[in-house]
């Protein structure tokens, strides 16, 4: 789902994101070649792994910024562009978690320094060490720079105050559901294990990790900087929450069900992952599930023993139950955008991103 394509924020105002990072970058990599080339290097693998994501984030920020009313776009950008550097942390940090080296197709930060480390000739397992090293301290100058950005917007007083606690509030609550995610995945065991996180457990933790930091605080920032009521602030933070709740289901369901073609992803990853969704949540609490339950977080899982996973979570009905739920949170997110409070200018920013989410549950 590309929400590049659905909100109607200028490709002026997105640009203005991209220089406030590119000019973030230029800044620290001349910072950084006076302590040395390799910390030099280090900033230049960071920049790559910031770039080419959909900026989904500050996206969000721009539209409800300039759908309440904003007009300082360069205060706006740099807000944004913080939102985007939260995002770049996580992400690093959470490959490290996952023990990725890989993202968007290409090597991550851990990836590009296991490579160097091999390359020198340094066993894989103290090479990986090494990757996942650097990761850490690559995340942590994203982390501690984002709030920089934030600084360097120009807003001051309260309204600072105001936009620190926001990004804070996405920071604190994510690493909650970072935590529940890897406490799902440690006390589970096999993804047919009686103590399978619940359907409950699943939202609670994918409002925690995704749907706060990456839809309901960007948009809450984007308002308060506009100057927004608080109620105002409050109808668009619900709708955040419950459309990344809609969109993370999505999500999940189209790493099982989607078409490769559209989504550019496989149907087997997840599967082979052995990703704590709602779809496996639901499908765990019937019978059928234990025809299939050791195949699921298999890495050899087959394209066949997939076939066979995809025919239980249809029988058991947690492919409909998946779909009504995203229906739901996407209805649930369309009722918030309609208070009162918010100018229709809001509802015709949004109602593209409740439709899409709509339009990609059969």
């Amino acid at each position: 789902m590309d929400t590049h394509d659905l909100l109607a924020v200028s490709e002026r105002r997105h640009e203005q994101v991209e220089r406030v990072l590119a000019a973030f970058f230029s800044d620290s990599h001349y910072r950084a070649k006076a302590l040395g080339a390799p910390y030099a290097a280090l900033w230049q693998t960071l920049e790559r792994n910031a770039s080419g994501g959909k900026r989904v984030r500050p996206r969000m920020v721009m539209a409800a910024y300039e759908a309440l009313g904003g007009t300082d776009f360069d205060a706006a950008a740099h807000v944004g562009a913080a939102f985007e550097l939260l995002h770049t942390a996580l992400i690093v940090h959470d490959d490290v978690i996952d023990r990725d080296f890989v993202r968007r197709g290409g090597v991550n930060v851990s990836g590009r320094y296991r490579d160097i480390a091999t390359t020198a000739g340094i066993p894989l397992p103290d090479a990986e060490h090494r990757g996942m090293s650097v990761a850490i301290i690559a995340g942590d100058l994203a982390l501690f720079n984002a709030y920089r950005l934030i600084d360097r917007s120009g807003v001051d007083g309260i309204l600072r105050t105001r936009l620190h606690d926001l990004l804070d509030e996405a920071m604190f609550v994510s690493a909650a559901g970072e935590l529940y995610d890897v406490d799902f995945a440690l006390r589970s065991g096999p993804a047919g294990g009686a103590d399978l996180p619940t359907v409950d457990d699943i939202l609670e933790m994918e409002r925690l990790k995704t749907a706060v930091y990456s839809f309901e605080t960007p948009l809450q920032a984007g308002a308060a900087l506009a100057g927004a009521s608080a109620a105002a602030i409050a109808a668009l933070g619900a709708f955040g929450r419950n459309i990344g709740i809609a969109y993370q289901i999505v999500d999940d369901l189209l790493g099982v069900f989607g078409d490769e073609r559209d989504t550019g992803k496989t149907t087997l990853g997840d599967l082979r992952e052995g990703k704590r969704t709602v779809l496996l949540a639901h499908a765990a609490a019937h019978p059928e599930w234990a025809e299939v339950a050791d195949l699921v977080g298999s890495p050899e899982l087959t394209p066949d023993e997939a076939a066979r996973i995809r025919a239980v979570l249809e029988q058991t009905g947690s492919r409909r139950f998946t779909e009504a739920l995203a229906r739901d949170f996407a209805n649930r997110a369309w009722e918030a955008l309609v208070d009162p409070e918010l100018p229709d200018t809001a509802r015709e920013e949004f109602r593209p991103v409740v439709a899409s989410v709509l339009g990609r549950v059969r």
